[in-house]
């Protein structure tokens, strides 16, 4: 079943092509409100106490003072939580268009996706509950890039103490594994809730419960979905370095350019950036249709009644393997 989640997930992207603007579009709106906000950081800093350096030609000092540090750290969290909301928005508009595209389908015929529903329920019902999960990530993301500053300034003053490095580097493991735990609640939770309509603490409760008893099922098909971005993310970057590294050889840009690995690792992470943006789609849209069947499952005795008709084929061979099964051994 969890493969028939991966087969429907890459059905329901190859047939709302239209879903691939969403994460473009949030990702734009994520560059301009860290333009503004870089903007506005250089405004609060120069509020601080500015000194010439003397040793370095031009040089300047920046003293920052009480009151314009607690004005940046605000502004820290503001950006890390507004970017999360958009983060998340489009995550959950992709997961409503999922869930629209597996309840609209059945064994007789597949349905569509309803992109403009996940806009309209993003905006004007669960705006309150993405903004409260963007919160939670937004404040473990902030304790992190804090706490990676004072570890920073506890390893100066410790100088080589192996002690305090240990001790730097496993507070950040655990820090990482805690925003791991978080985000993966709160994708769990925004998918129920595109199903459910319920708030953000409803939808968080019952879809870990969800996952506690269906968790084989999601834990396969999170693992193969991961197997496969990471292959398609590998592939797509490798390809374009091989693409760009010909290319240049054909137009004779080796007598331009002393080598070619700076132009071949630029257009390498341009392009791992970018494969990650949109093949992040498929994670969310197996999150969400794992979501649908588990619940699907539930509300008809484990038998889905919806889904598209490739998913019934598959799971009508699985239902008939295992009735010749259980015959065979009860003879």
């Amino acid at each position: 079943m969890a493969i028939d989640v991966i087969d429907a997930s890459a059905d329901f992207l190859a047939g709302t092509k239209r879903i691939l603007l969403v994460p473009g579009l949030f990702f734009l709106f994520q560059i301009i409100t860290v333009v503004i906000w870089i903007a506005a950081m250089m405004c609060v800093a120069s509020m601080n106490e500015i000194t010439v350096d003397e040793s370095i030609p031009q040089g300047k000092n920046l003293e920052w003072e009480k009151k314009p540090t607690y004005m940046a750290l605000y502004m820290l969290f503001g950006v890390l939580w507004i970017c999360a909301f958009f983060e998340y928005t489009s995550t959950f508009i992709v997961m409503v268009s999922a869930a629209t595209y597996y309840f609209n389908s059945d064994a007789g015929h597949e349905g569509s996706a309803e992109v403009g529903t996940g806009f309209s329920w993003a905006f004007n019902y669960h705006a309150g509950s993405i903004a409260i999960g963007a919160f939670v990530i937004a404040l473990i993301r902030f304790i992190r890039i804090v706490f990676v500053y004072l570890a920073q300034q506890a390893e100066k003053a410790s100088g080589d103490n192996q002690a305090v490095k240990l001790l730097v580097k496993v507070a950040s493991c655990i820090l990482a594994c805690i925003e791991k735990i978080c985000d993966y609640i709160n994708e769990s939770a925004y998918a129920y809730m595109a199903v459910s309509g319920d708030n953000f603490c409803m939808s968080a409760w019952n879809g870990f419960l969800l996952n506690i008893k269906h968790i084989l099922k999601f834990s396969f098909a999170n693992l193969i979905a991961k197997v496969f971005i990471l292959l398609g993310k590998v592939a797509i970057t490798a390809g374009n370095m091989v693409s760009l590294y010909y290319i240049m050889l054909w137009r004779g840009d080796d007598g331009e350019v002393s080598s070619f690995l700076g132009p071949m690792v630029l257009i390498g992470a341009v392009t791992f950036m970018t494969a990650s943006i949109f093949l992040g789609l498929f994670d969310t849209a197996v999150m969400a249709l794992m979501t649908c069947l588990a619940i699907d499952m539930d509300m008809n005795d484990g038998a889905p009644k919806f889904g598209p008709p490739t998913f019934h084929d598959s799971v009508g061979k699985i239902d008939t393997e295992n009735r010749k099964k259980v015959e065979e051994e009860g003879g």
